[in-house]
């Protein structure tokens, strides 16, 4: 099924949820809606289930008005953060629910029910637990059997909200890599929150950035990462260090650093902001008259593939993060304090619209 919501606009009392929001779901995708709290992600999604009302704008479920449908009737599948799961009924009862209240004229047989509760069981690999109660589960497992659950009643969309929230670090990548591997067998058209820029870059087909109530972008992850279409995107989706100063004709003067931004030669005295990802600097020992931002190391982690530094700039001490092969590290043979030369390889150039 595809999704696709026009103009959607929502507010609480003064607070604007949703600002004017259209976006397309292709069927078949797994898209992520990602950002900071408060900025629309979950209200879209109950908007899109019929949890939540818009005030204005248009839900279309293949092509068709879904906005007056109620819940029931849009065939969606919802997964809590915590779950929901029924505390007084086994794991098999639990995804059975669904299946056993539906219109006496549509519901299966109860041999019928029981064989497919025991695929979606296996489908989740958890079939060894059908007669357990949720209190006798792990979070992961009980977010497993609350996706078996939402499948059950076969939605033609799945829609979760920040799934993984409530489970430590490790349980989430275990379960983000096979939701991923189960979307691929089923290929429900999806939408996920989370304000996990990793998990929403790892896991989808396509990422909608959102920001106070508004889509800043949205594409594949690697465009996205790749290439930000504004400074909140790129702050947003990893660390970035900011050069603040002024462009002109190729050249970032940012406090006495000379950055080469090529793609702005034409541009005469603009001010602008230079943002680098650490992974985007080299790092040099300090040699007298080489060229690079003068920086004092404050702190380094070399822990695993990279390198981790804590850079104070010389001339205004403002920080720089770094990183860079743990083997590029030791090779440098760097202690704290000692004196280092920073050179962004790659500067991407945001202009003060206000200057």
């Amino acid at each position: 099924m595809s999704i696709e919501v026009r103009n959607i606009e929502k507010r609480f009392g003064d607070f604007v949820a949703l600002d004017n929001v259209s976006l397309e779901f292709p069927t078949g995708e797994l898209t992520a809606l990602l950002g900071p709290s408060g900025c629309g992600k979950t209200t879209l999604l109950r908007v899109i289930a019929g949890l939540e009302h818009a005030d204005s704008g248009t839900v279309l479920l293949d092509g068709e008005d879904a906005s007056v449908r109620h819940v029931r009737e849009r065939q969606v599948g919802f997964v809590f953060q915590h779950y929901a799961l029924f505390k007084h009924m086994s794991v098999f009862d639990n995804i059975a629910f669904g299946l056993r209240v539906k219109p006496r004229a549509l519901r299966l047989s109860e041999e019928k029910i029981r064989d497919k509760v025991m695929r979606l069981l296996s489908l989740v690999q958890l079939d060894w637990l059908a007669d357990r109660y949720p209190s006798q589960l792990s979070g992961g497992q009980r977010q497993r059997i609350a996706l078996a659950r939402a499948l059950a009643v076969e939605p033609r969309v799945l829609l979760l909200d920040e799934p993984f929230g409530a489970l430590d670090a490790k349980v989430r990548k275990e379960l983000r890599r096979w939701l991923r591997q189960l979307h691929d067998e089923l290929h429900v058209t999806s939408i996920f929150v989370t304000h996990d820029q990793e998990e929403a870059l790892e896991v989808s087909d396509r990422v909608v950035l959102m920001n106070k109530g508004k889509v800043e972008q949205h594409g594949a992850p690697d465009e996205v990462y790749n290439h930000p279409a504004s400074p909140f995107v790129y702050g947003f989706l990893g660390n970035v260090n900011l050069f603040h100063g002024r462009v002109n004709e190729g050249v970032l003067d940012a406090g006495g650093a000379s950055l080469a931004v090529p793609d702005h030669a034409q541009t005469i005295d603009a001010k602008a902001v230079g943002y680098v990802r650490p992974h985007e600097l080299d790092i040099d020992r300090y040699a007298p008259g080489a060229p690079g931002i003068v920086a004092r190391l404050k702190r380094a982690y070399a822990i695993g593939p990279l390198a981790q530094l804590e850079l104070e700039r010389d001339d205004d001490g403002s920080m720089i993060e770094a990183a860079l092969p743990s083997e590029r590290f030791l090779a440098l043979q760097l202690k704290e304090g000692d004196t280092v030369l920073v050179k962004p390889r790659k500067v991407r150039v945001f202009f003060d619209q206000a200057a």
